[in-house]
């Protein structure tokens, strides 16, 4: 394991902890800053003696690779609450890992956490970035302390020398692949609810970047509202019941996530305004969680596009190949993903692609 130079001093503290395999509390509220997260304390000896007599021994600290995991609050939606659940499944005492977790939605709070995980001496760096940009001085830090960053689920603006592997989503192939299906519907005019996710991030930029050039490129197609929900079923439900009541025609709703094309559907239920296939209204979502495709199958939406949050085991493969002194043969590794049409998704898509 290689030696660590402390590179900076945060100013504001943070309560980092171990995350021990299955044994860590949910996460705090959203709005406390980078929140961070311990393992729960181990049973007392004498609630069961007989476990503990036969319990393996305890790993030596010394031995473990140190890693620091920045992420999105997993109460964002269900493609972060299965994306943290695999990571704390992977990165635990019994694969050979002392993890410690920071959660914040907020860029600043993110690089705050990152700067704490450097002065903590880590031996490696995992972020999913809440921006893409700002990130060179804190991932140059890194570098210099000799830590390794990984970048998994979101790409970043920086200089790829400052990260040794990325293994990320095709943010900007999931909006086309999307934004081709829509087309391929035909429709004489798209009159389109475009419900976005957090500005700046990776994923609302893909997802937006597609459906804006469409728009700008054709005569027929029309944005009525395009508001950020920032992830949130309620902020989204919010956006589309402003439209109904303005009286604003629309027939297509295009959600960044899956949360926030369940929160348009409800304002649309409320309202009496149907959606699905043949009805009024196309629903479109990304993530596939499971309840979502379950919603295609039954044909009370239309689409919706897969993006992968099952990273864990390629991060460790990346981390093993480091320890051994090994080059990384892929320096990006993109997840493969694909899209589901209600008129053709199976019960065993859902089964099998939804999380």
């Amino acid at each position: 394991m290689k030696k660590k130079i402390l590179a900076m001093i945060l100013a504001s503290a943070m309560v980092l902890g171990l995350t021990a395999c299955g044994a860590a509390q949910e996460a705090p509220a959203a709005a406390a800053p980078a929140a961070t997260e311990e393992a729960a304390p181990a049973a007392a000896e004498e609630a069961a003696p007989a476990a503990a007599e036969e319990a393996a021994p305890a790993a030596d600290a010394s031995a473990l690779i140190k890693v620091g995991i920045i992420n999105n609050d997993p109460n964002e939606s269900g493609y972060r609450t299965a994306n943290d659940r695999d990571l704390k499944a992977t990165f635990c005492e019994a694969n050979g890992y002392e993890a410690s977790f920071a959660y914040s939605l907020k860029n600043d709070e993110q690089i705050a956490a990152a700067q704490k995980f450097i002065q903590d001496g880590v031996d490696y760096l995992l972020l999913s970035a809440a921006d893409t940009s700002g990130w060179d001085s804190v991932l140059q830090d890194a570098a210099d302390a000799g830590i390794e960053v990984i970048l998994f689920d979101r790409t970043i603006d920086a200089d790829p020398s400052l990260y040794a592997a990325s293994i990320v989503s095709d943010m900007a192939f999931e909006g086309e692949n999307t934004v081709k299906w829509l087309e391929s519907q035909g429709l004489d005019e798209y009159n389109v609810i475009h419900i976005q996710g957090v500005m700046g991030s990776a994923a609302q930029k893909g997802r937006s970047g597609a459906l804006d050039d469409k728009v700008a490129a054709n005569d027929n197609w029309n944005i009525v509202v395009q508001q950020t929900a920032e992830w949130n079923a309620e902020n989204a439900q919010q956006i589309v019941q402003a439209q109904i009541d303005a009286g604003k025609s629309f027939n297509v709703v295009y959600a960044e996530n899956d949360d926030m094309a369940k929160g348009a559907v409800a304002a649309l239920d409320a309202a009496g305004i149907t959606h699905g296939v043949g009805k009024d209204v196309i629903i479109i979502g990304f993530d596939c969680n499971q309840w979502a495709l379950q919603e295609l199958l039954d044909q009370n939406w239309n689409y919706d596009q897969q993006c992968n949050p099952f990273q864990s085991s390629y991060i460790d493969d990346v981390i093993k190949t480091l320890e051994s002194g090994g080059s990384i043969a892929e320096k990006t590794i993109v997840m493969d993903e694909k899209g589901f049409d209600a008129t053709t998704i199976t019960a065993d898509d859902v089964a099998n692609y939804g999380i």
